[in-house]
């Protein structure tokens, strides 16, 4: 080994060991090692996610506030913070690690439109499923066994043609093409399978393309991959494309966090060197890692999973793409493509059978993208005759009002907090996140239920709103989101400059540590509710409407299983009126990619959906600060607009 080289070995989740020069950033090493951590600053030293333990070995690391003195004696560090100068042995913390988790089976559930009807959820005549025959299965590729019949003299058109003629036998196939690779070796393969074989089609923008051709019948083996690739988080479906079965899913952070928590964030780190090579890479682990994950789960081959469909923001997808995204940020702020065509997911890196399929879900505009097209197209916003909001509640809390007449929309930063990041005990929706919350308010003592029954390891979205609610009418916090000097219990205490509030304790934990809410937790999420409300008062008063005016809001969000409507108005993020009037639709996003992984006409509706929708540019309207600087306070500045809203001590 080098004397200028040192061994790095990383503990946690999987010993992991890699060879680096002394004075490397620890942070830089676990992303080349593929050790992925949090960092929702990029490594500015900012964010204090990237905390990780040295173990053994030589190193420097600047001070920083994020460090607690016990933590300091325990050994840590920031990774961004912190390079090596000797072999070293580092463990990352639960908290600081970036893994892959099942999703339980009751989230599971909320995935499926069906199973979200049956936790309350009644969309009614809105909610177009192809289960249901609004659309006409035609899945993005379609296997199909055929059995030729043999050239004679008298049939001597080619094998390429009679290969034509027998599929247009099946289907209704104007335009039709087939790649040089299946031509060669046509012939021989024929012969071979006695002129029985299975065609795997793939819809390629207005052309139906031969992708493959496979001797015998293969046509019972035929998979394919919905995608809501989010800011914050990555969910993925397996689903059989004959039976449309949905044979698992599964989510994780999306890996990206290292470099940044926030869209902007992104593009800024993709304009550096390599940059935009590192962030593509990132999601392109975590959905490799996802499909890996579900094929092994489900014992089938990846090469039968034949077609790949995603949802996600305008920035998201091109980072998928390898596509710069840097004009997104510059003004007049525009992207470089809203309606991706189809190509091979091999292009992008994407793992399953190397002429499978990827199809990126069309967005509207730089900031309204994909994923609430999917979201739209899952609600049926643009079928009904019902006026409605559907509020995305994400990093880029996404807003679109109206119905079967006209769409417009707009997009707020709310941070990644109700998505579990960017809050010190935050988590994603997955087993063991807190996501109810009862404090009694006498003594001031806590009631939690997490995702699966499992023991606390943090808190999702939906425990965060209960806990908000929770702390606002026992009086534990004021209005302005600030703990109550009166208020005297063991859970209230300091925590260096600041107070926190402890939800669980280390014994009760699955975790090695208190599971807690800071003041800067309350004000990260104040500013994320306050993002989301005012986005959509200010988009209502542009079209000349009130919040009374709508007759139907869908919240859709990655919260968890389950969303208080009543906890969600107590905050201020919703509008206090008829509780009747909300439904939680859940990961709207992935419910609509899946819907166009199974059905062509689907796919054709998105994009008119996409053409149909205006964007209105918040930044550029005089009222929105204001109206955002009034939402700032439980559940807001002006107490009229939540005249049932009880809180104590106002």
């Amino acid at each position: 080994m080098d004397k200028d080289s040192c061994i790095v070995t990383f503990l946690h989740p999987n010993p992991t060991t890699l060879e680096v020069n002394k004075g490397r950033d620890l942070l830089s090493v676990a992303v080349e090692a593929g050790v992925y951590i949090n960092s929702s600053c990029g490594g500015d030293g900012v964010c204090g996610r990237c905390k990780v333990i040295v173990k053994r070995g030589q190193f420097k690391t600047e001070p920083s506030g994020r460090i607690t003195l016990d933590e300091r004696r325990k050994g840590y560090v920031l990774a961004c913070q912190t390079t090596v100068h000797s072999d070293v042995e580092v463990e990352v913390p639960p908290e600081s690690g970036v893994e892959l988790d099942k999703i339980s089976d009751e989230d599971a559930k909320l995935l499926r439109l069906k199973g979200m009807y049956s936790q309350a959820v009644d969309l009614g005549k809105a909610a177009l499923t192809v289960e249901e025959g609004i659309f006409k299965p035609s899945p993005l590729a379609t296997k199909l066994y055929l059995e030729l019949k043999p050239p004679t003299l008298s049939d001597t058109i080619s094998d390429l043609e009679r290969l034509y003629r027998a599929i247009r036998k099946n289907r209704d196939i104007p335009i039709m093409q087939a790649g040089l690779t299946n031509i060669k070796r046509l012939g021989r393969l024929l012969r071979e399978s006695d002129w029985k074989v299975t065609a795997l089609l793939g819809k390629r923008n207005e052309t139906v393309e031969i992708v493959s051709i496979e001797p015998g019948d293969t046509s019972v083996r035929n998979y394919g991959i919905a995608l809501d690739i989010g800011t914050t988080t990555v969910t993925g479906q397996l689903v059989d494309l004959n039976t449309k079965e949905i044979l698992g899913t599964k989510g994780t952070y999306n890996k990206q966090v290292t470099f940044g928590s926030d869209v902007i964030t992104r593009i800024v780190y993709a304009s550096e060197s390599e940059g935009l090579e590192k962030l593509h890479h990132a999601v392109i682990d975590n959905i490799n890692g996802i499909i890996k994950e579900l094929v092994n789960d489900n014992k089938i081959n990846l090469n039968d999973v034949n077609a790949v469909e995603c949802a996600g923001n305008t920035t998201m997808i091109h980072l998928l793409l390898r596509v710069d995204p840097k004009f997104i940020r510059r003004e007049p702020y525009v992207s470089t493509a809203n309606f991706v065509p189809v190509i091979r997911a091999a292009e992008a890196g994407i793992k399953i059978n190397p002429r499978g399929l990827l199809a990126c879900v069309p967005g509207t505009s730089t900031y309204v993208g994909g994923d609430i097209t999917a979201g739209v197209l899952a609600c049926g916003l643009n079928r009904t005759d019902k006026l409605t909001l559907l509020i995305d509640v994400g990093t880029n809390g996404e807003i679109v009002l109206g119905n079967k007449e006209w769409m417009v929309s707009c997009a707020a930063s709310a941070g990644p907090a109700f998505e579990g990041s960017g809050v010190k005990c935050g988590m994603r929706a997955a087993e063991g996140a807190i996501q109810r919350v009862a404090i009694d308010k006498n003594t001031y003592d806590v009631e939690v239920i997490t995702i699966g029954k499992a023991k606390p390891k943090g808190i999702c979205g939906s425990g965060y709103i209960d806990c908000l609610a929770e702390l606002l009418t026992s009086g534990i916090i004021d209005r302005n989101g600030k703990f109550s000097e009166k208020i005297s219990s063991p859970r209230l205490r300091s925590s260096g400059e600041s107070r926190e509030f402890v939800l669980v304790f280390k014994k009760d934990a699955a975790v090695d540590f208190d599971i807690v809410i800071t003041e800067e937790d309350l004000d990260n999420l104040k500013r994320s509710k306050g993002a989301i409300y005012s986005a959509s008062s200010i988009l209502l008063r542009k079209m000349n409407l009130e919040f009374k005016d709508v007759e139907q809001f869908y919240i859709a969000g990655g919260f968890g299983t389950y969303l208080d409507i009543d906890k969600a108005i107590a905050i201020g993020l919703l509008p206090d009126l008829e509780r009747e009037r909300f439904s939680f639709i859940g990961n709207s996003s992935l419910v609509g990619s899946r819907e166009i992984l199974l059905s062509y006409q689907a796919k054709d509706e998105s994009e008119n959906i996409a053409r149909k929708m205006t964007y209105i540019e918040l930044s550029v309207e005089s009222s929105y600060m204001d109206e955002y600087v009034s939402s700032l306070f439980f559940p807001h500045t002006d107490l009229n607009r939540f005249p049932t809203v009880k809180i104590k001590g106002k």
